[in-house]
């Protein structure tokens, strides 16, 4: 069976999509427009089946087009719901030719039941049940439309995560798949540290955009051979900070992973910054971050550092036990530095990653 077009005639983009949302997850094929006259457009190349009008649109008021489309050959018989934010509107409405008339904020179980019936797609909807059926049926139905929403939301927020990592690694900090590498690092040696940690989704986005405030910061100074002055140092240590108010709102960074963005700069001897944090006042991801993040600047090509050999990264890191890193992540990177080698060298990749 042809999935049946809805047209939405409304200048309120925050309705469309939940309108869109909600219509094509329960198998409908819709159109947006946002006046009339790309609604008229949109109607000369395909008549919809029924079309859902606000009235308050902008130019020529959403009654008066009712009309107009009423009077129209190719609309006459089209089902128009009328939708508007006053019930005053309810009767000139029906007046104006509507089909039904629907009261913002939208209940988007009754959207769709008018436009099922509307459209004649509503199968056995109409088959008479009892209360009790019909109530449980009802709240079925709208956790599933909850569920799919959700994860439309939640590929959404994804995508403009992968849109972040891509914009960042667009920036040439003289190091080739940084983020990435540092990721599969992070992620197992979390693994070998603190298997709890990798439950946080939040944890495995906070170690991928850890560095995403440095999209702010002068190329001048990500590219400088030499070392910094006082002012290019103190800059380039606002990307800590930075990439966290740049992440802040997004809900998939909500947890650890946010804590990692600011705080991977932290040293265990309270050293670090942006907050001159301590031992275990630093949270576990940071700690994990601090040392593969190191790792991979010694072992990859930076524009004010010769490569070191990944022996004497690991050498160097260890040295740092308990006055720059922490001493329980240095012992698990021991542990686990044959699979971080592999990882490197492009041999291994983790099975599982909240990211892909």
């Amino acid at each position: 069976m042809a999935k049946k077009r809805i047209l939405v005639v409304d200048d309120d983009l925050a309705i469309c999509d939940l309108v869109r949302t909600t219509l094509e997850l329960d198998g409908f094929r819709v159109s947006e427009a946002h006046h009339v006259i790309e609604a008229e457009r949109l109607i000369e190349a395909n008549v919809p089946d029924a079309i859902l009008l606000d009235i308050g649109l902008p130019g020529i008021d959403g009654l008066f087009y009712c009309e107009r489309l009423r009077e129209a050959p190719k609309t006459r018989l089209v089902p128009i719901i009328v939708i508007s934010g006053s019930t005053d509107s309810q009767a000139r409405a029906a007046a104006a030719g509507a089909t039904s008339f629907l009261r913002k904020p939208l209940d988007v179980l009754e959207l769709l039941t008018v436009l099922e019936r509307a459209t004649g797609s509503a199968g056995d909807a109409h088959v008479p049940v009892g209360p009790a059926i019909a109530q449980r049926e009802k709240i079925q139905r709208l956790a599933e439309i909850g569920k799919r929403q959700h994860e439309l939301q939640q590929d959404a927020h994804r995508q403009t995560l992968f849109g972040l990592s891509a914009a960042l690694d667009s920036r040439d900090f003289g190091a080739t798949g940084h983020s990435e590498r540092v990721r599969a690092y992070a992620m197992r040696l979390a693994l070998e540290v603190e298997p709890a940690l990798t439950d946080d989704p939040s944890l495995e986005w906070g170690f991928l955009l850890h560095d995403l405030g440095m999209i702010t910061i002068a190329d001048r100074i990500i590219t400088k051979s030499g070392r910094l002055d006082p002012d290019e140092r103190e800059e380039m240590q606002r990307h800590a900070l930075v990439g966290e108010q740049l992440l802040s709102s997004l809900p998939l960074l909500q947890g650890e992973g946010l804590r990692v963005v600011r705080s991977h700069h932290e040293r265990w001897d309270g050293a670090g910054y942006p907050d001159r944090l301590a031992g275990t006042e630093i949270s576990p991801g940071a700690r994990i971050l601090a040392v593969v993040d190191a790792l991979d600047a010694m072992t990859d090509q930076r524009p004010y550092r010769e490569v070191v050999s990944w022996d004497a990264a690991i050498e160097e890191l260890s040295r740092q036990s308990g006055a720059q890193f922490d001493p329980d992540v240095i012992d698990g990177l021991v542990a686990c530095e044959p699979e971080l080698r592999a990882i490197r060298a492009g041999r291994l990749q983790l099975v599982e990653s909240a990211t892909g």
